[in-house]
């Protein structure tokens, strides 16, 4: 059998390696374990939290993950946290909690929080969501609106701090230092591989640094245009296995 022409296998997991109904197919499975086997770290790059993450690193066996975008990674023997400083998450949300009718979650140290019910992530709702930041570390703060979409959402910027959106429905605030980027670099050192021998599966707007970066950038089909227009190849989408279909054209295992 051939060797494999990557030693890392970086995968997104909404809308890429996950399916609509977040499930992972046996095939995929196989394909990552084969991978696995001949030697490749799979590692996860995801904006969800650790806590929601754990299902899927015990099922696949990721080697470490960078989670909240960056915000935290975990690797076997190290973390490596880049939060929002507390003046600058205050100020953040002060402004989002003048905007009437903003739905607005933190990710905190101690889990995720909100200024009300969000039912499919079940937040602590508080009503001082504002002084959050003097009482726990925060990682990220993101916002909605029913009324506007979110690059209607207006707040000035710190200074050290960036703004994006996901999921074409949410604004999403993170420390400068805080990049998916930055978290894979930090996976790759610690597995002690070149970015030229990994490969990346991304689909929104976070994954296009990592697309354009790694050795071999991959878009499934459902990406954004502008991430499908940088990738090296444009594989299945996320309900057609696309990331293993990738996986068994780059090192086909018969």
């Amino acid at each position: 059998m051939a060797q494999l022409p990557y030693l890392a296998v970086i995968v997104d997991l909404d809308r890429t390696l996950l399916r609509t109904d977040k499930t992972v197919s046996d095939y995929t499975l196989e394909v990552l374990q084969a991978w696995r086997e001949a030697g490749a770290f799979l590692l996860a790059a995801t904006a969800r939290p650790e806590r929601a993450i754990t299902e899927y690193r015990d099922l696949i066996g990721f080697h470490a993950a960078t989670t909240l975008n960056g915000a935290r990674t975990v690797t076997p023997d190290s973390v490596y946290e880049n939060t929002i400083d507390t003046e600058d998450a205050v100020s953040i949300l002060e402004q989002l909690l003048r905007q009437e009718g903003a739905v607005i979650s933190v990710e905190a140290e101690n889990g995720i929080y909100a200024n009300s019910d969000i039912p499919v992530w079940h937040p602590a709702v508080i009503d001082d969501i504002g002084m959050l930041p003097r009482r726990e570390k925060i990682y990220k703060i993101l916002a909605s609106h029913p009324d506007m979409p979110p690059e209607q959402i207006a707040v000035d910027l710190p200074e050290n701090v960036y703004s994006t959106v996901a999921d074409k429905k949410l604004r999403q605030y993170m420390s400068k230092a805080a990049t998916k980027w930055r978290g894979i670099r930090q996976m790759l050192e610690n597995v002690n591989v070149e970015t030229e021998k990994a490969v990346y599966f991304g689909d929104d707007n976070d994954d296009a640094e990592p697309i354009r970066r790694c050795g071999y950038g991959v878009a499934v089909k459902n990406a954004l245009d502008h991430i499908k227009e940088i990738a090296d190849e444009i594989t299945e989408s996320n309900d057609e296995d696309g990331v293993a279909r990738a996986l068994d054209r780059l090192w086909p295992r018969k």
